[in-house]
């Protein structure tokens, strides 16, 4: 996820001993079939399409890259966007599909990090930014609400997510950093990458719910007339 360091959120090949690597692997998989038979009670005439849209821009958005500081940049994770647009379970799942094709097709993050990097984006970072934003929803119902839940609960799961490069590198790391360099590297530059996450996820959620709310998988059960404002 950044040029100012070896160490990125899309992890690659060789930064984490195998067993480590195979144990994410597993923890992802399972918690990627978990959602997967959850999601099916989300799914509808109007989520389906919306997923396939919603994993679509994530994945375009994704290969854009935007400055932080000299030398570093960052990109869209995408977690809390799927999570406030189609929920948790299908969007743990849009993120899934975005990294997998990603590793496979374009080499952005390595086949033994799929685990790890599906572990922190999918399913860190949409639970994160679904639980942040569920705890938030009551300010939708006031002006400029939903652009505030949207920008808070990317920032958090930005930030969380990168904690979990972190927790994976102290667990199994073979890259040669320190951890607490590695720590203060990921989550310093994060926080700021996570400003232009929510900037996003904030600009885009706002944008649908103000031409079809009843999209917006966080406005179930608000008032119509609330979810316009919002």
């Amino acid at each position: 996820m950044s040029t100012m360091s070896p160490v990125a959120m899309h992890m690659s090949d060789g930064l984490l001993n195998a067993p480590t690597s195979v144990a994410f692997l597993l923890i992802a998989a399972i918690g990627v079939g978990f959602a997967l038979v959850r999601a099916r009670a989300d799914l509808d005439d109007k989520t389906a399409p919306m997923a396939g849209l919603v994993a679509a821009f994530i994945f375009a958005v994704q290969m854009i890259n935007f400055p932080i500081l000299p030398g570093a940049s960052g990109h869209l994770l995408g977690g809390a966007l799927a999570a406030i647009l189609v929920g948790p379970w299908v969007g743990a799942l849009c993120v899934t599909i975005v990294l997998v094709v990603q590793a496979l097709l374009f080499a952005d993050g390595g086949l033994t990090a799929i685990g790890t990097n599906v572990t922190n984006m999918a399913l860190i970072g949409t639970a994160v930014g679904f639980f942040v934003a569920m705890s938030m929803k009551s300010l939708v119902r006031k002006k400029g609400g939903l652009a505030l839940v949207a920008f808070v609960s990317a920032l958090v799961n930005t930030v969380l997510a990168s904690a979990g490069f972190v927790a994976e590198y102290a667990i199994g790391g073979v890259g040669g950093v320190e951890i607490g360099t590695v720590a203060l590297a990921m989550i310093g530059l994060h926080v700021l990458i996570g400003i232009g996450e929510g900037l996003i996820t904030a600009a885009t959620v706002t944008a649908v719910a103000s031409v079809r709310p009843d999209l917006v998988h966080l406005l179930r059960g608000t008032r119509p007339e609330l979810e316009v404002r919002a």
